[in-house]
């Protein structure tokens, strides 16, 4: 399928692997132009150099903490246009509501709800006036279903999510939409950190914690930031114009609400 996208311009934040990598490198596959963002330089470049090479898409980079106002204003100074933006960070860490002092919790929300509602402020007006535009939020199944040893993440996500609820029903008229997408167990990086830290709550080796993990997959397997990419550029496409406001898990058949 065509999704119609070749000759876009995208930013991609979290893009220097995990699932913003997958995201990047199936909009760059599409023709799309990439504004790629990460912290890390030295793994930045590398995907940069990987995704040109194996796409041929002009890729151009931004090292930054999107979290931070100037890490933002970089960002849009080199791509102040966009005609899709995916927004994605790393989850805070996990541990007990009891750890958590006010810096911890506005850490969370700076990275997980502020940065992506300032970067839709920042883009969302052009997009209206050039009657394109598509907003993809990387969430996490948390908002569907939460976990209870990533309570800061819970509470940032569903903020962001409760925000463009509003938001995405007011500007799809202009063919705009806001969607999330909303990540179960994929082979990351986060998630293979996560299995020290549950296997120590739960008195598990690390490779316990992960079979342990994995049986709550009806797949059978951990999700691929390749086949994430792809969903992710879907929702980038033209023919998504009618879906708006909608939260979409990529968990494997994990969460077993009848309504997910």
């Amino acid at each position: 399928m065509d999704l119609g996208l070749r000759g876009r311009r995208a930013i991609v934040c979290g893009a220097s692997k995990g699932l913003g990598k997958g995201c990047a490198l199936a909009l760059a596959n599409e023709g799309v132009e990439l504004l790629i963002t990460a912290r890390g330089v030295d793994t930045l470049e590398s995907t940069a150099h990987e995704i040109r090479a194996s796409t041929g898409a002009a890729v151009r980079t931004v090292a930054a903490d999107i979290a931070t106002h100037e890490g933002r204003q970089a960002v849009l100074a080199a791509m102040p246009a966009p005609d899709i933006l995916v927004t994605n960070a790393g989850g805070p860490p996990p541990g007990d509501f009891r750890e958590w002092d006010r810096n911890a919790w506005i850490a969370a929300l700076d990275a997980n709800m502020l940065a992506p509602i300032e970067l839709i402020r920042a883009t969302v007006d052009g997009m209206i006036e050039r009657k394109f535009g598509r907003i993809v939020n990387i969430t996490s199944s948390a908002v569907k279903s939460p976990i209870d040893f990533l309570g800061l993440s819970n509470g940032a996500r569903l903020g962001l999510t409760g925000f463009v609820a509003g938001l995405s029903r007011q500007i799809v008229k202009h063919n705009v939409t806001i969607n999330a997408l909303l990540p179960g167990f994929h082979a990351t990086d986060r998630i293979l950190m996560g299995f020290a830290v549950l296997g120590r709550r739960s008195g598990k080796t690390a490779d316990e914690a992960r079979e342990a993990m994995l049986r709550q997959v009806p797949a059978g397997r951990f999700g691929t930031i390749e086949e994430f990419g792809q969903a992710c550029a879907f929702l980038c496409g033209a023919q998504a114009g009618f879906m708006t406001g909608q939260n979409l898990l990529l968990d494997g058949g994990a969460f077993t609400g009848t309504l997910g």
